[in-house]
């Protein structure tokens, strides 16, 4: 979300607009606060609330990247709240792929806010799916990849098969299926390589997961990537794997797909509304090594589906490009604005 969100920011101001982006994150200050648990969330929230008013009385129109869980109660529905006080409008770009978890237990609270918003917008037909199941309708906004950073190499080599996994080290990316699958497909291409590039709270036990699966020399944790590394390691990538419990849409089956790079992703969430097995990738079922494993083994095996899926999801993620998207978005405002 925050590399949709600042890419964003970028086009909208190379097109003219005037952006303020105001962070959730932004670092602690001082630094120390970070180390107190209770202390640090009003260090970060205090001066959160007070940017977005400041921001959104100078601003047309607010844009609320909005996430499930608490990232929801803390920062998308308080700037929803201080644009109602202002009188700004407010469209509401929900993403995450525990949307139907989320609402089956806070509906009511959330409702109370959506009521204040102008327009729901969501990246996938699977979320707006799930918002007519509860009532509420949204309109599809697509995730956006630039072709200009993410496209393919010249030529692939087959000397040694490098996978790469392009999620953050949490229980919901199921890394730990990654690994197991990979031990697999090191039977059948024995200089095989993963990369793993993300972050997170189970680094530790994935590095020793890798250790007892005896694939650890082949296994490089990259950690978190900048968008022009990202690009890099995908054109060194001859597969994408997506091991995701729960998901909307990720970024890393676009940049796959734009880089030329087949991918092998669960069936989860939004997925399956974003490629079409056997024509765009090849989906398996979540949490099944051996699935995962076979998936990839056949596509390495095979040039011609190889191929077939590189040329196919370079042709699928046009639709995914800012001139594809600009549009909708300047109708969003509009239609928020009470200009449609």
């Amino acid at each position: 979300m925050a590399n949709q969100t600042r890419q964003l920011a970028e086009l909208l101001e190379r097109d003219g607009a005037r952006v303020t982006m105001v962070q959730t994150n932004r670092p602690y200050w001082p630094l120390w606060v970070s180390g107190l648990p209770v202390l640090r969330a009003w260090f970060r929230l205090v001066p959160y609330f007070w940017l977005l008013w400041k921001a959104i009385g100078k601003s047309d129109v607010v844009h609320v990247m909005a996430n499930s869980g608490w990232s929801w109660h803390l920062f998308a529905a308080p700037a929803i709240w201080i644009s109602r006080v202002r009188g700004v409008a407010v469209v509401v770009n929900y993403r995450g792929g525990e949307a139907a978890a989320f609402l089956a237990k806070t509906q009511r609270i959330v409702r109370v806010s959506m009521r204040r918003v102008a327009l729901l917008v969501v990246p996938s037909a699977f979320l707006q799916q799930v918002f007519a199941g509860f009532g509420m309708q949204a309109s599809l906004l697509p995730n956006i990849v630039d072709l200009s950073r993410f496209h393919p190499r010249p030529a692939r080599t087959t000397d040694a098969m490098h996978l790469v996994v392009a999620r953050n080290l949490e229980p919901l990316y199921d890394n730990a299926t990654a690994l197991r699958a990979f031990q697999i497909i090191k039977s059948d291409f024995a200089h095989a390589r993963m990369t793993i590039a993300g972050s997170g709270p189970e680094e530790a036990r994935l590095r020793e997961l890798a250790h007892s699966l005896d694939v650890s020399d082949a296994v490089t944790f990259a950690g978190r990537l900048d968008r022009e590394a990202m690009a890099s390691l995908y054109r060194t990538a001859d597969l994408m794997i997506n091991p995701s419990l729960a998901d909307n849409m990720p970024n890393s089956v676009l940049e796959s797909l734009a880089s030329g790079v087949p991918v092998v992703s669960t069936n989860v969430g939004g997925v399956p509304f974003m490629v079409r097995h056997g024509e765009t990738a090849l989906l398996v079922e979540p949490s099944s090594p051996s699935a995962m494993a076979h998936a990839c083994i056949r596509v390495l095996r095979d040039d011609a589906l190889w191929s077939r899926l590189s040329l196919a999801g370079q042709v699928e993620v046009e639709r995914y490009t800012w001139s594809r998207v600009a549009p909708l978005l300047l109708a969003a405002y509009q239609k928020a604005m009470g200009r449609d």
